[in-house]
């Protein structure tokens, strides 16, 4: 670990102190991450790399008497904002997407209330905003992957997630939990 401080980096140019720091202090906080943060391995350099490009935002008149110590607690915002995304990202429970089928086979003791049931799982789906509504049939009629779907739909599978998250969020609000039995 390299023991320079900025004032013995050329002050004079920002963009030298800047791949200083990192060529000095990449590793160390790659490996804090890695270790106190337990950042799984695939995802150490885009949040190594999102700890140097929010080092780029503070101004160079910043001064920083501790640079590892700097970098590290940037590293520590990062990761506590990333494990916050991570944890919800999932945008449905299992469970409750098998609640939404309706298995054609099992015949309904009341077809009138099982028919209006069906009408208002449906009124709620034709609510949805159109690609939210398509990506939603193409997930629960046709099983596809948020992958198979993005391609299907030429979107990126992040869009796809979000839109599947959306029209979830939807469903849940404008049905009664009676509708999905």
């Amino acid at each position: 670990m390299a023991s320079e401080t900025p004032e013995s980096v050329d002050q004079g140019n920002s963009k030298n102190r800047f791949a200083q720091w990192f060529k000095d202090w990449r590793k160390p906080v790659r490996h804090w991450l890695s270790r106190r943060a337990s950042v799984p391995a695939a995802e150490l350099d885009d949040l190594a790399q999102e700890v140097f490009l929010r080092l780029l935002r503070y101004s160079e008149k910043t001064a920083v008497e501790n640079p590892l110590g700097y970098l590290l607690r940037i590293a520590g915002n990062v990761a506590s904002e990333w494990r916050e995304r991570a944890r919800i990202s999932k945008p449905h429970d299992q469970q409750w997407l098998e609640d939404l089928l309706i298995e054609p086979d099992q015949e309904p003791e009341n077809s009138v209330g099982q028919a209006g049931s069906d009408a208002n799982v449906q009124a709620a789906v034709d609510k949805l905003p159109p690609r939210q509504r398509q990506v939603l049939m193409l997930r629960v009629n046709e099983g596809l992957t948020y992958k198979q779907i993005a391609e299907r739909l030429e979107l990126s599978p992040r869009v796809v997630l979000r839109d599947l998250s959306r029209a979830y969020s939807q469903l849940r609000t404008r049905l009664d939990p009676q509708d999905l039995k």
